[in-house]
């Protein structure tokens, strides 16, 4: 019944795109499978002291003390207690990644941004979709609230533009020679309106930003990353430099030729967790009136809530195009999206890994009150004999430092292994990051030692009277 409970639960919590999740079902041959293997280690783990053969001080006593038996059971619990520390490891060096994922400088202000898309049918508008876009731009100014609009063709920290697969190799500086073809990786082209820096608070550092004026000449005008900048420019100022869009292909075409007039702050780009690529702002102007461009997206700055300002955009498109489908978003949630999937594995990960914590402190737990229990004879002796309550103490949780100090140095070297399988999973943090192990190795003191101390803390209280006649 719990198998299914959290099947549902993980199944709910689950982002999109994990392949066949949704499908997953508490299939009758794995039940029957986990019933059986409990059973065969039930029956192995009772029948093996029964095979035991006896030793002759134990036949001619009534308390027997296998030390083989007592040595099984110790390993067994530091092997326990081992495995956990793998998971605790694993699970902690996955919070620490998803940590600095989510709380990492993006470049950009995600809060308070509205986004709009609205994909229109190529049939129903045959000449290119500028004039309603322009059209519902200016609907958009006029919104209580909102108090700068900006248009892109798509949008960071995840989504390239309709240039998708521009190389460093295509841009090249009039009055230098062009750089070898494959060199220089990818590099992202956005085409923007003015306002898409204020919207999303991007800095420019050297130069200037477009002007709404600019929109309504043929001028080509593009800003640069700072990265971008820095690669295409080393050594000399890029404000006025002029840059070519070249086209490789078997015959080198000429392409269109831009003038860069300021810089900007660079911007996560390529996913939360991917590389970023240098980039590059085109002017998006308003003299192309045959754009087939569908990937358009318009991002509102407002002092209102989402819940408020939505209504409002949806009447203003359906003013526009009664039929035309409208997406309204905002920057955090498809930001808290991109997130989904690491935070989905960390919680998982997470919670076997406090099963696993709690099934070692259960087994020490039982192991040590087990011990105590057979030396209460022993313990009723040494406290006639003048022994105190710390001695008592120290007798009990000695048993249990012992097994937690092994089962830590057994699971240290395992979660070293196992963090190599984890590397592509991390984001900046190493698999051996020694404030995680740190951690885990606290985390598990405290709690397994909280489990030695309890039976412990039983033995203490034992009445020497009591004890010397145990059994």
């Amino acid at each position: 019944v719990l198998a299914e409970i959290l099947l549902r639960v993980f199944i709910a919590i689950a982002p999109t795109g994990v392949p066949f999740l949704s499908a997953a079902r508490l299939d009758l041959r794995i039940v029957l499978f986990t019933v059986v293997v409990s059973l065969l280690c039930a029956a192995l783990f009772g029948i093996m002291p029964a095979m035991e053969k006896p030793r002759a001080a134990a036949l001619g006593a009534r308390q027997a003390k296998p030390a083989a038996q007592a040595r099984l059971r110790r390993l067994l619990v530091a092997a326990q207690i081992g495995l956990s520390v793998v998971l605790l490891s694993g699970a902690s060096l996955l919070v620490r990644s998803f940590w600095n994922l989510e709380r990492q400088d993006l470049g950009m202000q995600t809060r308070n941004v509205l986004t709009v898309h609205i994909p229109l049918d190529r049939e129903r508008y045959p000449t290119g979709y500028q004039e309603i876009y322009l059209r519902a731009e200016s609907a958009f100014r006029q919104l209580p609230g909102v108090t700068a609009v900006g248009m892109s063709d798509s949008l960071p920290p995840d989504g390239n533009s309709w240039h998708d697969g521009c190389r460093y190799a295509d841009l090249e500086v009039v009055g230098r020679p062009p750089a070898p073809a494959g060199v220089g990786g990818s590099v992202v082209w956005r085409s923007v309106t003015p306002d898409y820096f204020r919207v999303l608070q991007i800095p420019i550092f050297e130069g200037r930003g477009f002007t709404e004026e600019e929109r309504g000449t043929k001028e080509g005008l593009v800003i640069l990353s700072t990265a971008l900048a820095a690669r295409m420019f080393p050594e000399v100022n890029p404000i006025g430099q002029h840059i070519e869009h070249a086209i490789f292909n078997p015959y080198r075409m000429p392409g269109p030729v831009y003038t860069v007039v300021g810089v900007a702050g660079n911007v996560k780009n390529g996913g939360l967790a991917g590389q970023d690529d240098p980039e590059i702002y085109e002017l998006r102007n308003n003299l192309h009136p045959e754009t087939r461009d569908q990937h358009h997206f318009f991002l509102l700055e407002s002092s209102l809530p989402a819940s408020v300002v939505g209504p409002w955009i949806a009447q203003r498109v359906a003013q526009l195009d009664p039929i035309a489908p409208v997406e309204i978003d905002t920057v955090s949630q498809q930001v808290s999206k991109l997130a989904d999937r690491p935070r989905f594995e960390t919680a998982l990960l997470g919670f076997f890994a406090f099963c696993g914590l709690l099934m070692a402190v259960i087994g020490l737990y039982g192991v040590i009150s087990f011990v105590a229990t057979q030396r209460t004879q022993e313990i009723g002796v040494r406290m006639a004999l003048g022994a105190t309550q710390v001695d008592i103490l120290r007798l009990i949780a000695g048993e249990g430092v012992r097994l937690i100090v092994l089962g830590g140095v057994l699971g240290l070297g395992g979660a070293l292994a196992v963090a190599q399988l984890l590397k592509s999973l991390l984001f900046n943090v190493g698999p051996y990051d020694p404030a995680t192990y740190g951690a885990v190795a606290v985390l598990l003191g405290v709690v397994a030692l909280a489990a030695t101390l309890l039976p412990a803390r039983a033995a203490m209280k034992v009445d020497p009277v009591v004890a010397l006649r145990y059994e």
